[in-house]
């Protein structure tokens, strides 16, 4: 039986990557990936030469058999996300919970840690983190009021991801639920252009609007 590595890749910085990482794509028989581009450009970046599949959010059911069948030839597999630790907010989960359900047991799924989004902005805010709320992105449409009710009752800070293009948005609609919420807003982090906007709500959607609203945010409410 083969191995599954969930392996976790750089958010931004490419030298954000361990050496266990580099050493098992290196070794696995293919890399699973989100979108073959953008993990060419990190296989060839440290001159790993491995066949790479595509799996995302809309792979069908037989590519999940496809990857059983590999795993019960004995080919090692490695399962990374275009960013990230894989199964944090991407499809990643749903494979492993499909391998760990109908896979027989023998399959070992090992994670290889190394950066999350999550993580790296937790670590700057100086915040309350013993105890934290990962909430993912907010529903694009149905029950967002009920998503920004739940940040607003949380008894612990909170923690989401959400794109540029809905960033003022969310922020907008948070603000409703209470004026004096106390934010991190982390842009493009360990990128070339990161940037972290600190303060009271309605300050920190001021200093975004004055910038150009590229690249992905983390958002973390304080309790």
């Amino acid at each position: 039986m083969g191995t599954l590595y969930i392996v976790a890749t750089p958010i931004g910085n490419l030298k954000d990557i361990t050496f266990r990482a580099v050493e098992v794509l290196k070794e696995v028989d293919f890399v699973l990936c989100e979108d073959t581009r953008v993990t060419k450009k990190l296989l060839d970046h440290y001159e790993i030469k491995k066949p790479v599949l595509s799996y995302h959010q809309h792979s069908k059911l037989n590519k999940v058999d496809f990857i059983l069948t590999l795993l019960k030839e004995g080919k090692n597999l490695a399962l990374v996300s275009d960013a990230g630790t894989p199964g944090i907010s991407d499809p990643g989960n749903k494979l492993i919970s499909k391998l760990a359900e109908v896979g027989p047991p023998q399959i070992k799924i090992v994670p290889i840690p190394g950066p999350s989004a999550v993580t790296a902005a937790a670590s700057i805010s100086g915040f309350p983190m013993d105890k934290f709320l990962f909430l993912g992105f907010p529903p694009k449409k149905r029950k967002r009021k009920k998503f920004f009710e739940e940040i607003a009752n949380s008894k612990h800070s909170v923690i989401f991801y959400e794109s540029p293009y809905r960033i003022v948005r969310t922020l907008e609609e948070l603000r409703i639920m209470n004026q004096e919420l106390r934010i991190i807003v982390a842009r493009e982090l360990t990128k070339k252009f990161e940037t972290v906007y600190r303060g009271e709500i309605g300050e920190v959607i001021k200093e975004i609007e004055k910038g150009i609203i590229k690249g992905e945010f983390v958002v973390i409410v304080e309790r």
